[in-house]
C-alpha cells in the first residue's frame, strides 16, 4: 500500500517532541505539509523534520496538498474551524485534546466527520499506556469483579507555556481541560462509560487570573460508581505525580507503577508484571501506540478508540463540572 500521507496543523510543542518524531520514524507514513502561523517556527521545525510544503493557512494547504489525514495541535478555540475544514477537504483528523471549546462545538465535528465517512479522533494518550491497557484488559476480564470506585489524582507544570494556554477564550480553560480531562477520561474509561448522576468540584486560582490551576472533585454514577480526582498545576511538591487506584468487588488496581491483586480466601493473587517500565518510557509508548492506532484505523478500517462520540461525554462532564465550581453545589446531570 502507499504512504498515508499526513499534514500537520500547528507545530508547537507537542507537534514538536511527539507527533513529528513518532510519525517520521513510521514506514507506512509520509508528512508532506505542515502549517504554522509563527513563520520563524514553520521554517525551522519543517527544515529538521525534511517536511518542503509550508503554509501559513490550513486552508490554503487543504487546497493544494492532498492529505489522508490531518494532525491538529493548535489552541482548542480554533480546533473546531480547523477540523471541519479538514474533515471536508477529504482528511481523517487526529484533534488534540480538548477536542473543542463546547458541546456544540463538538457536536459539528462528529457530525461533519460522519456526514464525509472519515475518522475523527481525539488524542487521549493515557489510554494507549502500556500499564493501563493491561488495567483494561484485567478489569475487562472479571478478575477484580465490579469497579465501583477509582480514586486518580495528577500534579505537574501545565503542559504548554504558550501564551494562550492561559487566555480562556483561547484555550477553554486551565488545568481541568489540560490534565483533568485525560485523567476523567481514563477513570470513566476503566469504568466502562457508566451514566453519571452528579458531580461535585471545587477549583483554585492560586498563580493564575483567567484560568484555573488546581480542582478537587466527585463524581457519582448512576450505578452507585464514584471518581474522586484532584489536578493541579501548583501544588507544591520536588516532582510531578501521577496516580490512579481502582477498586473492584474482588480485587485492587493501581497505576505508575502497576500493580494489581485479586482477594481469595488463602490470602491475594498478585497480578503486577515484572516490570512495568518507567514513568517518561510510558508517556512516550502512549503516544506511540496512539499514532499507531489513528493510522492503522486509516489504513485498515478499524474502529478508533477515543472517538469523536465520546469526546461528546467528556464535553457534557467538563461543562458540568465548571457549572458546579462556579455555583458552588453538586450537579445533577
Amino acid at each position: 500500500m502507499e504512504k498515508t500521507k499526513v499534514g500537520i496543523v500547528g507545530i508547537g510543542g507537542i507537534a514538536q517532541v511527539v507527533h513529528l518524531p513518532i510519525l517520521s520514524k513510521m514506514d507506512t507514513v509520509e508528512i508532506v505539509a505542515a502549517t504554522e502561523v509563527n513563520k520563524n517556527r514553520l521554517r525551522t521545525v519543517s527544515e529538521k523534520f525534511g517536511i518542503t510544503k509550508k503554509y501559513s493557512d490550513h486552508k490554503k494547504m487543504q487546497q493544494e496538498v492532498d492529505l489522508d489525514a490531518a494532525i491538529i495541535a493548535t489552541p482548542t478555540n480554533t480546533h473546531h474551524d480547523v477540523s471541519i475544514d479538514c474533515l471536508n477537504a477529504g482528511a481523517n483528523i487526529l484533534i488534540e485534546k480538548p477536542v473543542a471549546t463546547s458541546i456544540a462545538e463538538t457536536k459539528d465535528i462528529c457530525d461533519c466527520a460522519k456526514e464525509n465517512k472519515r475518522v475523527a479522533m481525539v488524542g487521549m494518550n493515557a489510554r494507549f499506556r502500556p500499564d493501563a491497557m493491561l488495567l483494561k484488559s484485567l478489569i475487562n476480564s472479571g478478575e477484580l469483579g465490579d469497579i465501583f470506585y477509582v480514586r486518580s489524582s495528577w500534579a505537574r507544570k501545565q503542559s504548554s507555556s504558550e501564551n494562550w494556554f492561559l487566555h480562556k477564550k483561547q484555550s477553554g480553560g486551565g488545568v481541568l481541560l489540560d490534565l483533568g480531562i485525560v485523567l476523567l477520561d481514563l477513570s470513566m474509561w476503566l469504568l466502562g462509560f457508566p451514566s453519571l448522576h452528579s458531580v461535585t468540584v471545587q477549583k483554585f486560582h492560586h498563580r493564575t487570573k483567567e484560568v484555573e490551576d488546581s480542582a478537587v472533585g466527585f463524581i457519582r454514577g448512576s450505578d452507585s460508581s464514584v471518581i474522586s480526582f484532584e489536578i493541579s498545576w501548583s501544588f507544591h511538591s520536588d516532582k510531578d505525580s501521577f496516580g490512579l487506584t481502582a477498586f473492584g468487588t474482588e480485587g485492587t488496581a493501581q497505576l505508575n507503577p502497576l500493580k494489581a491483586y485479586k482477594r481469595i480466601e488463602s490470602g491475594n493473587i498478585d497480578y503486577t508484571p515484572a516490570s512495568s517500565g518507567s514513568s517518561k518510557n510510558m508517556y512516550k509508548k502512549s503516544y506511540e501506540n496512539e499514532l499507531k492506532h489513528f493510522i492503522g484505523s486509516i489504513r485498515a478500517g478499524h474502529p478508533v478508540i477515543s472517538s469523536c462520540d465520546d469526546a461528546l461525554l467528556r464535553m457534557e462532564l467538563i461543562e458540568n463540572i465548571y457549572k458546579s465550581a462556579e455555583l458552588n453545589q453538586e450537579i445533577k446531570f
